[in-house]
This record gives C-alpha cells, structure tokens and sequence, in this order.
C-alpha cells in the first residue's frame, strides 16, 4: 500500500487512519482488537484517538479508547508499527484547557493508559483562547525535548489562531504544529477550504480529516427520515437529508457503481485524491465495514470522478 509522509514530520502513514471514538463506545474490547488487528494486517498503520474518547457514553469517564489501544499494542507488541496521535484540551472534566501545567500533567495520563513512553503525533484538540499561544507551545516544546511526544497537531482552531501559532513558532523557535485536523467531507467542505486550506498549504502542513463519511451519511445507509434509527448516530444525518446531500448520494452511486465499490470507498477515495489532504480518519464498528478503506486505499479515481464528486457537492 503507497504510505505519504505527513506534512514536514518523518510520519509515513498508509492513506487512511483509524478513527478511535468507537473504541469502549460503540465497540467493546473483543471487538476493538479485531477490528484493529485486521486494520494492521491490511496495510494500514495509523490510529487517532483522544484523551476524551469516550467520555459522553453513559458509565464512561474519559480514557476509554486509549486504555482499550494500549492494552492491544501490549498484547501484540505492535508499538514500533503503528503510528499513534492522541489528543489533549477536550473537556475532562474541568473544562477545556490548554495551559502549560494541564498538558504536562494530562499526557502522563495518556501514556499510562496507552501503555507506552512516548505519543508520535499529540494534538490541541480545541482550541483555549484564554491561555496564549506561546504557553501552549512551550508545553510541547518540554514534552519534545523529554521525548513523550514526537509532533504535535492542532485540531478545531479558528483560521486566525491557527495562523497566530504557526508564526509564533517559526519566529521564536518553538515546536510548530505540523498537523492539521478539520472535519471535512464531501458534504462538509466549506469551512475548511474558505478558511484553513491555504494556511495549510502555505505552512506545508499535513492534513487529517475527521468526519470523513459525515457520520455515516455518505456511506448512503440513510436516504430518508425512516433510516435515521440505524445507527446511534442517526440522529445527527437528519441535517443531510436535502436536495444537496441527494445529489451527493447520486454522484457517489454513479462512481462507485462504475468501480464496483461501496460508496463509502468513493467517498473517501475522493479525500485520498483532495490536493491538500493527506488521509481521512474513517470508523468502524463492524469487520466487514474495513473492506471500504481497502478499496479506497487501491482505488484509481479519474479526472472524470473528481469533477462530478466535486460538482454534486458544491456549496
């Protein structure tokens, strides 16, 4: 499988990463190793998680799909062959936080849970505009120089804070986030590409994606209102369900009828080939459900298939 380098780290990742929120959430431990495990064997090498994962799920306190990866990357001694990012700034508990002594205290934490001595790519998950930019940054630098985390990443930052840390560090040598992490998607594009793309480009950092299948909408499973109990996350694809998302569903049905693949492949195959992006984080709860990134990772899109995706999803 072609591997791409991350941004201006040595991060060379398969073009598809593997979203952890399911872990402990909608998946237990038993399933989450075979999921991971069948990931691994198909040529993938990169798991996103967070220190939050899953704290919203009923009887959950934050932890959970970290506790559920370390414990697999001991039982296998994988750590060497998979690249981790984790993240840090989500609510715990105490409110979001970026300050210095809440970082160095939190990834002590993540490590422990991980079962590892060291995070390749740890992200600000969102963004504290109260703590200053060069506070957050030194933190890093502290963890780098103490070899616990690799790079570090931002995630769900305002196009102008985002550009703020990204100068700050270039002009004051500190650690610069080399990552990018927005939700964006065939449906999702707007945000992104108005706000952040050109900072990413500009600073040649690596993109991520996150709610790459819009919540399960662009794998087309839901194509009216009577679909929405599928899944627990139904509820949230309602917001889709318009003459736009449709004609989305429509371009997907004709792209992956043409390559016999499942829309969910064409949909992420779209966000391989995206300029600017260099893999989507995707989920899954069901084993059967991998045989999507396969077929994404492999798939050959032409011209043709990015021009009509990319018609049907103007905004």
């Amino acid at each position: 499988m072609e591997k791409r380098i991350l941004g201006k780290t040595d991060l060379n990742i398969a073009p598809i990463v593997f979203g952890g929120n399911v872990f402990g959430w909608t998946i237990d431990e038993k399933k989450s190793f075979e999921i991971l495990d069948q990931f691994v064997e198909s040529g993938f090498n990169f798991i996103d998680t967070a220190d939050v994962y899953s704290r919203w799920a009923p009887g959950n306190k934050g932890g959970e799909s970290e506790t559920i990866i370390g414990k697999w990357l001991k039982k296998h001694n994988k750590r060497h062959d998979v690249i981790i990012a984790t993240k840090v700034g989500s609510d715990m508990g105490q409110g979001k936080s970026l300050k210095r002594d809440y970082i160095i205290n939190e990834v002590e934490h993540s490590l422990s849970r991980l079962q590892t001595d060291y995070i390749d790519l740890y992200f600000s998950h969102f963004d504290d505009e109260s703590t200053p930019v060069e506070e957050t940054l030194g933190a890093y630098e502290t963890l780098i120089k103490a070899g616990k985390v690799r790079w570090i990443g931002a995630s769900n930052f305002s196009a102008d804070r985002l550009k703020e840390s990204l100068v700050y560090a270039t002009e004051h040598s500190l650690p610069c986030y080399e990552v990018y992490q927005p939700g964006y998607n065939l449906y999702d594009r707007e945000n992104f590409e108005q706000e952040h793309e050109k900072i990413c480009l500009d600073y040649g950092l690596g993109v991520v994606t996150y709610y790459s299948l819009a919540s399960g909408f662009l794998t087309g499973k839901y194509r009216s209102e009577n679909d929405l109990n599928k899944s627990q996350r139904g509820g949230g694809i309602k917001r889709f369900l318009n003459e736009r998302g449709f004609k989305i569903l429509a371009a997907l049905d004709q792209v992956a009828e043409k390559h016999r693949i499942e829309l969910a492949s064409a949909a992420l195959a779209w966000l391989i080939y995206h300029p600017s992006i260099t893999a989507p984080i995707a989920s899954v709860t069901d084993l059967s459900q991998l045989k999507s990134f396969t077929e994404a990772a492999n798939l050959k899109l032409t011209a043709e298939d990015i021009s009509l995706l990319d018609k049907a999803s103007i905004y």
